[in-house]
């Protein structure tokens, strides 16, 4: 006993009565607490002190002492005062339950007075329980009386504590508070308090019945004063009554708060001491209906659940029930549904037992679709806990049948509320399963259906329950299959709208899957038979498909034949298509036949797709209305159908190979049919193909705008011929790959891009390539594979000799190609006589064909790769044939290339879609084709100025377009047209290059517009520096070719970056031809020259007009150039002296000191010269 006692503040234990009993305290007596305990509140587990968990409950319902161990001593302590054990109750009842009163009374009192006086309540507390939990002894003869008062002091007790709802709101209010802590309040005391008395006193009145043997035991003192009867039995109904409907009243206030969607998460108790009593009250209700033949739980329950609903008394007593219960029905349900579910988890007894025929009552109320929804989903509760009911479910298929085109929507849900749109027969099909299997009443998602779909799909399921039981031998299908059936006609399928429609489908789906398929089947397809073809919207037919292919699904999946139901559908599709395909039908008319033909192309590419072995008649789905469909297509409704055919091709293609496998029929678990039997289907779907498809891929086939999907489509039939040639029509044998590669490969009249997307998708399938390049590799092997195969060609071999080059070096297909082009380059270079370069120019053009229109498809298509390959290829070709291109035979070829590849619309136009790939191929190739071009203007004979010309414009153009706005270390430095004219050791190819490069820039990118620098002008000057920095040319004719300008920049542009930029390309310019020459007398000739000519760019009378503006500019330059080489300047002396006077003459005002002494300063940098000027000046 002392291993059970705990020193814990939590009640009922209190400090004083451990004092009071000392060390041998007895042990902690079963209670009501919400005190804290790890995880309760989480998993809603029971409190480990209350009567259940002690096992309280389980001796009172075996007849035994509730409290063994608690009376053994000879003497106990009850309320402070020494009681003897066997006597107490017989010789002194009236006694202790006076002192128990008063203890009671205080209590309240305290409550009243908001007293924190724990010790003496505690105590109070917890002796209570002691004595009204005391069993009743055998009763002897001098105790004869004892049963009698018993019954009177415990009537007593129930007046004196008065009812649960009669309790002060503020103890009432103790309900809803979290307790954590060791210490509550006199309110929280006094409420758990009231529910163990409560509970003991119905506990007490068990025992004494059963101890009477069911003698019923009058309290004769009451009838003598009162004249009323009280027996144990009316007291325990009464207060089996009373509590009930405390019970159900708090459980009305807590639902008056609750929202619709959260029916099933809102409890109806509101803490875990009334939801305890609940579970108490079922146990003991329900074994006294068992063993003495009394009022089941539910007896109770019901009627005064039939009171709420009625809103008067049922009977001749008012219960008491709260009269402003909100939705009375509601709370009905919500009430009946959650008692459900404490009735299935009752810890030692056989589950609660229905109460369906209460249930059905309810049922036959109309309601608005947001409580029918709450209606319907407590139903499916009920259904998942009590096992589905037949009359419930033709209950609610009455209502259901009448308003199947209703949407049954909540309005303030707004879309959450609404049932999903099933696009495709495959989400049917899934929506419609997902009916056939109802998640557990306290999963999550169970809880959330009301937000998630709507009542008619929460009836499904409880339909699809019903039909589901085990162990029914089929008869819940015979008990509601006329009832379902009898509620279609003709007319009322006429009068469907598309949702009464898509309920129709989801309702015979669902029967499809937990009934007999076949039956429910072909009713299903005969009612749908029923709607007129030519009066029904096609939205209304595309939703019929849809539900007949789901069916055609279902076939499949269960292993039937789907031949009847494909072969109706069918003709359905034909004879859409055939409408379609006229030319008389209109344009309108046409559009809206779509939604029902789009509908069927994607179920059967659904049916395909999902069909394991493509043997149970799918090929009866495509019929001769492909035939009439395609040619009628437009170009996005074309690549639906041939989207269609490539499933189809493909799905024919995995499962013919599968079959072929030893190990199919031992892995699969679905049924799989004879080999035999499944070549027989395969050929039959492979002939529908062949008749229906591939006639208009032929008719397609020399289209100048061949649609995306038909080389993919000719591929697929290639493929189908490599595996299944025997399929192929008669007008291709006996080499039907060969008869399609012919059509769709190597026809001179096949647009380019078809032939390009037909063999690349044939190379890229792996299995397709190992029959036709006869190898088994993959892609990368068979291409390199096919480069040692051209390699090894006797003139392929004769060209990579004579150029020394060693084949071996390139084995990847990309390396080759380069390899290949350079030695046919090095080949043209090599000969000499005019004959053989004439014969080597024809062989090479021979080689690259008409390589602008084999590239094209990829500068149509514009995909990254290829547009890289494409420029990559051509600009190898330019750089090194470019003594071969620059011939009047190949010259032509060239030109194309310049207009199409450089110069093309496309890549000058900056909105243009192409500009971005384009560009990005262009900027990675450039260097190749200006150093080729290059080279083919100093080589060219009959075109050189033109070339030059186009030269220069390629330069120009990519100049300016890759360079920044702004100076920016990267986009110069990795400028392309940079990269091109780079070079560690200077060749004259090279220097040739950048003489255009300096050419372009001085006339293009270094012009002043009278008085306004060009744009850009920094990063000009950046390239500028960079190019010369990057190259060691020392001839002073190509260096000076900008530095006229750049001096200009120096003195009229005052930016610093521009500033600083000029300075440091003057100062290379200086040092670099200084180096170059060392004489100073050539050196002062040439730079002299340059310097001159500058100062003439500017018109005489410019100088005249702002001499005393720009006069002193001119100076600040000449000083620059005179710390670099003074001899230049010195040599100009004569000239700007001259210059000086002249300008003060026309002034006619004298000397202009501010420019003489401007002038004097760039002399005292000029040496002896300088200084002889100077005093010259002076004697003016």
């Amino acid at each position: 006993m002392e291993g059970e006692f705990s020193q814990s503040l939590t009640p009922p234990v209190s400090p004083s009565a451990l004092d009071h009993y000392g060390e041998s305290a007895p042990s902690r007596p079963p209670c009501f607490t919400c005190a804290y305990e790890p995880g309760r509140e989480e998993t809603g587990r029971l409190s480990s002190n209350g009567y259940i968990s002690r096992g309280a409950l389980k001796r009172l319902l075996l007849k035994l002492d509730p409290a063994p161990v608690d009376f053994e001593g000879d003497t106990v302590d009850i309320f402070d005062f020494p009681w003897v054990t066997e006597t107490a109750l017989v010789e002194s009842t009236k006694l202790l339950f006076g002192l128990f009163r008063q203890k009671v009374l205080k209590l309240e009192t305290l409550v009243q007075s908001s007293s924190h006086d724990f010790g003496k309540h505690l105590e109070t507390d917890f002796l209570g329980r002691k004595l009204v939990s005391r069993p009743v002894h055998p009763f002897k003869d001098a105790e004869a009386q004892l049963p009698s008062v018993l019954v009177e002091e415990l009537f007593s007790i129930t007046q004196l504590i008065g009812r649960i709802k009669n309790l002060p709101a503020n103890v009432q209010s103790a309900l809803t508070i979290q307790h954590q802590g060791k210490l509550f309040p006199p309110s929280w005391q006094l409420l758990h308090l009231h529910l163990d008395i409560h509970w003991s006193v119905l506990e007490i009145l068990h025992l004494l019945e059963q101890r009477m043997m069911g003698q019923v035991v009058y309290a004769h003192q009451f009838v003598n004063l009162t004249g009323e009867t009280l027996t144990n039995i009316s007291l325990f109904e009464d207060q089996v009554n009373n509590l009930l409907c405390d019970l159900i009243g708090l459980a009305m206030n807590k639902y008056n708060k609750v929202r619709p969607t959260e029916i099933l998460n809102s409890h109806h108790y509101h803490c875990l001491c009334t939801k305890e009593l609940w579970i108490l009250l079922i146990h003991l209700l329900e074994h006294r209906s068992k063993t003495i033949h009394t009022q089941s739980f539910w007896s109770y329950v019901n009627a005064l659940l039939q009171t709420v609903l009625e809103g008067t008394p049922s009977g001749d007593r008012d219960p008491g029930l709260p009269l402003h219960c909100k939705d009375p029905d509601g709370f009905t349900w919500w009430l009946l549904t959650h008692l459900a579910q404490i009735g299935i988890l009752l810890p030692f007894q056989k589950q609660l037992e229905d109460n369906w025929s209460f249930v059905m009552g309810l049922l036959k109320s109309t309601a608005q679709e947001e409580q029918i929804r709450m209606i319907v989903h407590c139903c499916l509760s009920l259904s998942l806990m009590w096992g589905p009911n037949v009359s419930a479910v033709t209950t609610l298929w009455e209502y259901y049948s009448k308003n199947l085109n209703s949407s049954f929507t909540v309005p303030w849900l707004g879309v959450s509320g609404l049932g999903s749109i099933s696009r495709t027969p495959l989400c049917l099909l899934q929506q419609a399963k997902s009916c056939c299997s109802p998640a557990s009443v306290g999963s999550n998602s169970h809880a959330q259906l009301y937000c998630s779909t709507n009542s008619f799909h929460i009836f499904l399921r409880i339909l699809a329950l019903h039909l589901s039981q085990e162990h029914a031998g089929g008869a819940p299908w015979r008990q509601i299959k006329g009832r379902l059936y009898s509620k279609f006609h003709q007319r009322r399928m006429t009068e469907l709208s598309d949702t009464g429609l898509l309920h129709f489908l989801l309702l015979f789906l669902v029967l499809a899957q937990c009934a007999e398929l076949e039956d429910v089947a072909s009713r299903a397809c005969d009612l749908l038979a029923m709607l007129p073809a030519d009066s029904t919207p096609p939205a209304l037919r595309a939703l019929q498909w849809r539900g007949q292919l789901a069916l055609v699904l279902l076939y499949l999946e269960k292993g039937l034949d789907a031949g009847a139901l494909a072969e109706q559908l069918a003709t359905y599709f034909s004879q859409a298509a055939r409408e379609f395909y006229l030319k008389t039908t209109e344009p309108s008319r046409k559009l809206a036949l779509w939604a029902p033909l789009s509908s069927y192309l994607e179920g059967v590419s659904e049916v395909f797709e999902t069909s394991p072995n493509l043997t149970l008649s799918e090929e009866r789905l495509l019929n001769g209305g492909f035939g009439l469909l395609l040619p009628a297509c437009r170009q996005s409704e074309l690549s639906s159908a041939l989207g269609l055919l490539q499933t189809v091709l493909a799905q024919l293609r995995r499962v013919h190979q599968r079959c072929g496998q030893p190990s199919h029929s031992v892995d699969s678990l679905s049924w799989v049919p004879l080999p035999s039997v499944a070549k027989e289907r395969h050929q039959a779907v492979a002939a529908a193909l062949w008749s229906h498809f591939f006639p208009f891929l032929c008719s397609m086939r020399l289209s100048q705008t061949p649609p995306p999907q038909l080389a993919d489509a000719a591929a697929g039939f290639t493929l189908l011929a490599l595996d299944m040639p025997g399929s192929a029509p008669q007008n291709l044998q006996p080499h039907p790959i060969q008869s399609i590669m012919q059509s769709f490969g190597w026809d001179e009249m096949l647009h380019p891009l078809l032939v390009t997307h037909y063999l690349n998708h044939l190379l890229q399938n792996g299995e397709s390539s190992c029959g036709i390049v006869c190898t088994g590799r993959n892609l990368d092997e068979q291409l390199a594979e096919l480069t040692r195969q051209v390699l090894r060609l006797p003139e392929v071999e004769s060209v990579l000799q004579r150029a020394g080059l060693h084949p071996a070096a390139a084995k990847d297909p990309k390396p080759a190609m380069a390899v290949f082009i350079k030695a046919v380059g090095q080949s043209y270079c090599e000969l000499q006589l005019l004959s053989e370069r004439s014969s080597a120019v024809s062989r090479a053009l021979e080689y690259v064909g008409d390589i602008l229109k084999y590239i094209k498809p990829y500068l149509l298509n514009k995909s990254r790769e290829g547009l890289q390959l494409a420029y990559w290829t051509v600009g190898c070709l330019v750089k090194h044939w470019s003594h071969l291109l620059a011939t009047s035979k190949a010259q032509q070829l060239l030109f194309r290339i310049v207009d199409v590849l450089l110069l093309s619309h496309a890549l000058l136009q900056q909105d243009s879609g192409a500009h971005t790939q384009m560009l990005s191929a262009l900027k990675e190739s450039l260097p190749l084709f200006l150093q080729g071009l290059s080279v083919a203007v100093s080589v060219s004979q009959s075109q050189g100025a033109y070339l030059k010309q186009q030269l220069h414009s390629v330069i120009s153009q990519y100049l300016s377009r890759f360079l920044p706005s702004t100076p920016s270390t990267g986009a110069v430095v990795n400028h392309p047209v940079l990269l091109a004219a780079c070079e560690t050791t200077p060749t004259p190819q090279g220097e040739r290059l950048r003489r255009s490069i300096l050419h372009v820039l001085r006339e293009n990118f270094l012009q002043f517009k009278g008085l306004a620098p060009p744009p850009r002008l920094a990063a000009v000057l950046s390239f500028l520096l960079e190019l010369l920095k990057r190259n060691n040319d020392r001839d002073p004719a190509l260096l000076t070719v900008p530095l006229p300008l750049v001096l200009r920049c120096l003195m009229l542009v005052n930016e610093p970056q521009v500033k600083r930029l000029s300075t440091e390309v003057t100062q290379l310019i200086v040092e670099r031809c200084t180096a170059a020459v060392g004489e100073h007398a050539a050196l002062e000739t040439i730079i002299s020259r340059s310097v001159v000519t500058f100062f003439f760019f500017f018109p005489r009378a410019f100088v005249e007009d702002n001499e005393g503006v720009y006069d002193q500019q001119v100076y600040n330059v000449l000083e620059v150039v005179a710390v670099l080489h003074p001899f230049t300047v010195t040599a100009l002396i004569p000239f700007l002296s001259l210059s000086l006077r002249k300008t003060e003459c026309k002034r006619g005002l004298g000397k202009n000191t501010s420019l003489r002494n401007g002038y004097r300063r760039l002399l005292a940098l000029l040496g002896d010269s300088g200084q002889a000027e100077m005093i010259s000046l002076e004697d003016d």
